[in-house]
């Protein structure tokens, strides 16, 4: 179990690091910014290479929301849900205080940009409101434990699900990135959610809340479609 919550620490301070530290470090850097596009394959890329690198000790979740979907999916056993969400968060805080490290670094540096927070209202990026962003959230956790629990089904071809998993999650943000900042996963908000304070916290509640609900929510469906005893076999798992 040490060697499982270890992995779930390292892989979720990765995507942290990664994706957030893209969106604080080179979003807007003047003249050759990464933008919305660069974030989001940043997150998708840390996703990617962290479930080849560490799916095999842990089953790669990086994600409350990934683990409370696979719980509910029957993939994952409840004994194991609180260590891996803890890790998770843990891995996602000492990511933002790495990231804070770097940051503040340069002259100017202020939390009050944000620090890659997730926010609705007057802190959405396209100053989007609760409602838009709660949808957004429940919907696009949905979908990602829908690639998660698909490509991971014992039916799927084996060896591409960290690609689709990690093109799924590029695809979210592209989507998302304006409504929300992109949460999809309750550690990454939590994380820079810690250094901000103040609206950050304040708004944390929902980016815990909506996509626990989509992951719940993906995992019950999972077991009435992907589960069902006449669903076909896929041509070519080895």
């Amino acid at each position: 179990m040490k060697e499982k919550l270890a992995a779930e620490f390292l892989g979720t301070f990765w995507l942290v690091l990664g994706g957030c530290g893209s969106a604080v470090l080179a979003a807007a850097f003047p003249q050759l910014g990464i933008g919305f596009l660069g974030v989001s394959f940043a997150f998708g890329l840390t996703v990617l290479t962290g479930a080849y690198a560490l799916g095999p000790i842990s089953g790669g979740h990086f994600n409350p929301a990934v683990s409370v979907g696979l719980w509910a999916g029957g993939r994952f056993p409840a004994s194991q849900l609180l260590p891996y969400v803890v890790a998770q968060v843990i891995g996602a805080a000492v990511a933002a205080g790495v990231l804070y490290l770097i940051a503040s670094g340069k002259p100017g540096f202020d939390l009050s940009g944000g620090f890659a927070s997730n926010g609705y209202g007057e802190h959405s990026p396209g100053k989007y409101g609760l409602g838009a962003a709660l949808i957004t959230e429940i919907v696009m956790t949905f979908m990602f434990l829908i690639v998660i629990l698909g490509t991971t089904h014992k039916r799927a071809p084996v060896g591409f699900a960290g690609l689709a998993i990690g093109l799924s999650l590029t695809l979210i943000h592209l989507i998302s990135i304006p409504v929300t900042n992109t949460s999809v996963n309750p550690a990454r908000s939590t994380g820079p959610a810690l250094f901000v304070g103040d609206w950050a916290l304040g708004q944390l509640w929902l980016f815990w809340i909506a996509p626990i609900v989509g992951a719940a929510l993906a995992g019950r469906f999972s077991r009435a479609v992907f589960d069902s005893a006449d669903s076909p076999d896929i041509a070519g798992r080895a």
